[in-house]
């Protein structure tokens, strides 16, 4: 019951995916753990499915369109795909509480990013030699291991990491990360699954009603102000990170 009450919260992450390209997954776990009343590892599988089925959807215009870099793509999906196994593994060995108070600076650095970022992006075109490839492997790593733990994409750190990296322009770098996103959350939910961690009855009405979330948000991207919804999600964001923070936080003191 608790996850159907739940369901228009996920409406509203799968309208900010569809109408930001981005971020929305990020706000699953808070939602799936406050408000669907589930417990924060089984909320991580939870929103590794949702991020999982999300990219997979959105992949399929950017693969049409041409704008994504596969060899790069899979280069930065490998570096995080070893950190995504392990960070899948620590979550079960995490206190619960714990795991809330450590995710909630991602949504604080997540919120942050968002509240820097322009609309307006460099025009480049073509593929570019890759500078400082340990750098994007490092950052494919953390990308790994915070995909593994809080079931997140990550998109927020890898879209500027991949358009620094390609010197493209931010839709092809949207495309990439999409596909290094989704071989993420592949690869953490093979630890969800052989932990059976998985609870399908909540996992197919949140997931369902934020791909109606998304369709919605595709559609009315176009008639709104891109850079002013960017932050408005930002700020709510960045409140839920602080509420996050301070909940968990007191129930470990309690402990």
């Amino acid at each position: 019951m608790r996850a159907l009450l739940a369901a228009p919260l996920a409406i509203l992450i799968g309208w900010s995916l569809g109408a930001l390209g981005g971020g929305g997954s990020i706000l699953a776990l808070p939602v799936l753990v406050y408000a669907a009343g589930q417990e924060p590892r089984a909320a991580s599988a939870t929103s590794l499915i949702l991020v999982a089925t999300s990219a997979a959807i959105a992949l399929v215009p950017h693969a049409r369109a041409g704008r994504i870099r596969r060899g790069a793509g899979l280069v930065f999906a490998a570096a995080g795909a070893p950190l995504a196994l392990v960070g899948g593994r620590l979550t079960h060995d995490l206190d619960p509480d714990l795991l809330l108070l450590l995710f909630a600076p991602v949504m604080g650095t997540a919120a942050a990013a968002m509240l820097g970022a322009r609309g307006a992006a460099r025009e480049r075109g073509g593929e570019r030699r890759i500078p400082g490839c340990l750098a994007v492997a490092i950052v494919g790593a953390f990308v790994g291991l915070l995909t593994g733990m809080f079931g997140v994409g990550g998109g927020f750190i890898i879209v500027p990491a991949l358009a620094l990296a390609l010197e493209v322009t931010v839709p092809f770098a949207i495309g990439t990360s999409l596909l290094v996103i989704l071989v993420n959350a592949l690869v953490a939910l093979t630890t969800r699954l052989q932990a059976n961690t998985v609870e399908w009855h909540v996992v197919v009405p949140f997931v369902l009603a934020a791909l109606v979330g998304v369709a919605i948000g595709t559609r009315t991207s176009a008639r709104l102000a891109p850079d002013r919804l960017r932050r408005g999600f930002a700020w709510l964001l960045a409140a839920v990170a602080v509420f996050t923070a301070v909940r968990s936080g007191a129930e470990l003191l309690a402990q």
